[in-house]
């Protein structure tokens, strides 16, 4: 599950700080992201303006046609989140859900909506009962996974990504919230080469792209983050990312040792 493209800087900006804080204090603060990452084999919503639109609009007519048809009703939520109308998709759940209160593909959806609002212990809870321990889905481990890193359990998180991946093998939007989950814990190695991975895989975008570029700048590979960060955005942007996560280590007692290793 991919959000629209926006400019790069204010995630790396809000991620590196989430995870400077996070390391330097010895605490459990999570990284804000949408759990949108994986949402199964069905159709998702477009990423272009124009087509997101188009998206939007048949499937609101067709739930606006009969609230709480299970197909509409998804598909509509997926579309508002893509636009962060966050709100508005947990409502549509949400009627849905009263008229198939044990649909688990409805549980599902209903859960990665509540995540992306950030209620995140309701999320837990509905995600939770949208599958049964003989049939788990992928994509709602790796939800799982995101929404215990908001809570700052990262190893209960790491757990549901490798369960996912154990189902999905060599799933790009795993990989990637596996790489931060480790980046969060000190595990820079690790996260580097999940995202490694992440990265190189098929259908990996450019959000992803970015990620491991983040990881490698804060391990202080800041010539390869470069490279990566320049696939997506002109040199000169490209240098001033770079630029703003080394500041950020070098104002870390925790970070500045590993930012001079790789310089």
């Amino acid at each position: 599950m991919t959000p629209l493209r926006t400019p790069f800087r204010p995630r790396a900006a809000a991620f590196a700080a989430a995870a400077l804080a996070a390391v330097a204090l010895g605490g459990c603060n999570g990284v804000s992201r949408e759990v949108t990452g994986a949402i199964g084999p069905s159709t998702q919503a477009p990423g272009d303006p124009s087509g997101l639109a188009d998206f939007t609009a048949r499937w609101q007519a067709r739930y606006d046609s009969n609230p709480g048809d299970p197909t509409a009703s998804i598909m509509f939520a997926r579309a508002l989140r893509k636009q962060g109308r966050f709100g508005q998709a947990v409502a549509v759940m949400e009627t849905a859900l009263a008229k198939s209160p044990k649909d688990e593909t409805i549980l599902g959806e209903y859960g990665k909506a509540l995540a992306d609002k950030g209620d995140f212990a309701a999320a837990a809870d509905a995600l939770s009962r949208s599958y049964t321990p003989d049939r788990p889905r992928w994509d709602i481990l790796t939800a799982q996974g995101s929404v215990a890193d908001q809570a700052g359990d990262h190893a209960s998180a790491q757990d549901f990504y490798r369960r996912s991946l154990a189902i999905r093998p060599g799933e790009p939007s795993t990989l990637a919230d596996l790489g931060l989950s480790l980046a969060l814990t000190k595990r820079l190695p690790a996260a580097e080469a999940a995202l490694r991975q992440a990265a190189a895989g098929p259908g990996a975008g450019s959000r992803i792209r970015s990620d491991f570029a983040l990881v490698l700048a804060l391990e202080g590979k800041f010539g390869e983050a470069r490279s990566v960060f320049a696939r997506d955005m002109p040199p000169a942007e490209a240098d001033r990312d770079v630029a703003a996560v080394r500041a950020m280590i070098s104002q870390s007692e925790v970070w500045r040792g590993i930012g001079k290793k790789g310089a």
